[in-house]
């Protein structure tokens, strides 16, 4: 064991359905068996993790009686319970099944919506039942290829009163539960609605119960945008809206390839680490799956190596603090103006004075902020020359 060894300490977790995936893409079969659910447990318990997250079919398939779903579930928990893992997080599987195809709380038909509704308190009740206090939603099909329809405005009223409702639903249940929106831009949909953590942040504002609604952000979803991980982030965490958190990688533009946490763009994993060790206590999640090319030995490699290149990052944010020289240079970027404090407080007299002030512009625009031997600094940290 060594410094970057697991531990359940460090509140890792994963989905069944991340280590559970068994290698199928759009345009080829299988190259992995499945993972039986208590097999995963004691696989995940061996490397470290502090926990699994779980769609309700993941666990209970789609149609299940209820006694054999009692059965499923009374030997899940027995293997947390003899693993020592836990289920902080549960969500709902409203993509796979056909019924869905044109979306659940946004469909056009009244009645997919009511089973959308009916399928996600009963998923809701399982993530209770398991432990869970954050239950996502990643509106999966909640979008349009074409806007034909004429829907848009409708969808948006629509799943909102659908999250109104689950809030109630919550609420009058005494569920100690807090929901959490997963933006995402595009796939399945062409066009999803609520494609990224601001977007999701304005819809929020609208709800009934905002407080209890933030967001899950995905490193590969903000990243498939175009945009930066780290920037929505702290987004979310400067909003109070940081309820969960999926790891993972991805190549800017792609469709959703769910790599492994730090296999693309260290950098931003780097700044993403930084972000999570000083302003979030929640589990690190790791939404991602291994390589289709790998047999099962390679899963628990890559779940392995999710767990440590986030301990490695954590290292190396720490050393990036600590840093006398990087220190230095970050604090010479921040000026403070002499004549005047920040942020003012706002006066009439203030305002006047303000817009009658002369500022000396030549040397401002001449200054240079020393950003290019800060991020020269970074990367020489991260290859381990400092």
């Amino acid at each position: 064991m060594d410094a970057f060894t697991p531990t359940p300490t460090d509140r890792f977790t994963f989905g069944l359905w991340t280590v559970g995936n068994p290698g199928r893409d759009p345009f080829g079969e299988p190259t992995r068996a499945p993972l039986d659910p208590t097999y995963t447990v004691a696989k995940l318990a061996e490397l470290g993790a502090y926990g699994v997250n779980l769609h309700d079919h993941d666990l209970v398939p789609d149609g299940t009686p209820a006694a054999e779903r009692d059965r499923i579930v009374g030997r899940f928990q027995r293997a947390l319970h003899d693993h020592g893992l836990v289920v902080p997080m549960a969500t709902t599987n409203l993509f796979t099944d056909p019924v869905f195809k044109d979306g659940a709380f946004t469909s056009a038909d009244a009645r997919v919506r009511h089973y959308a509704l009916q399928k996600t308190m009963r998923a809701l009740d399982l993530g209770i039942e398991l432990g869970a206090h954050t239950f996502v939603f990643w509106g999966g099909r909640e979008g349009a290829e074409v806007d034909a329809g004429g829907k848009l405005l409708d969808a948006l009223r629509w799943y909102r009163d659908a999250l109104d409702y689950l809030c109630e639903y919550a609420l009058d249940q005494g569920y100690e539960v807090r929901f959490a929106l997963e933006p995402k831009p595009n796939e399945p949909r062409g066009h999803a609605f609520l494609p990224t953590v601001g977007s999701a942040l304005g819809f929020i504002a609208t709800l009934a119960h905002p407080e209890m609604v933030g967001l899950n952000p995905e490193f590969a979803h903000e990243t498939m945008a175009g945009l930066s991980f780290p920037h929505a982030l702290a987004a979310a965490i400067d909003a109070g809206k940081l309820f969960h958190v999926d790891l993972n990688d991805q190549v800017m533009s792609r469709f959703d390839q769910d790599l492994r946490f730090g296999a693309e763009n260290l950098k931003s994993a780097f700044f993403t680490v930084m972000l999570l060790e000083e302003h979030y206590d929640g589990p690190r999640h790791f939404d991602a799956h291994a390589l289709r090319t790998e047999d099962e030995e390679g899963v628990w490699a890559f779940a392995l190596g999710c767990m440590r290149t986030y301990k490695l990052l954590a290292a190396k944010a720490a050393r990036f603090s600590a840093d006398e020289e990087i220190q230095a240079l970050q604090g010479a970027y921040r000026v403070d103006d002499p004549e005047a404090a920040w942020p003012p407080r706002y006066a009439a007299s203030h305002a006047e004075a303000l817009k009658g002030r002369s500022f000396d512009l030549p040397p401002l625009r001449e200054r240079g902020p020393g950003l290019e031997r800060l991020d020269q600094l970074t990367v020489e940290l991260l290859l381990g020359e400092r």
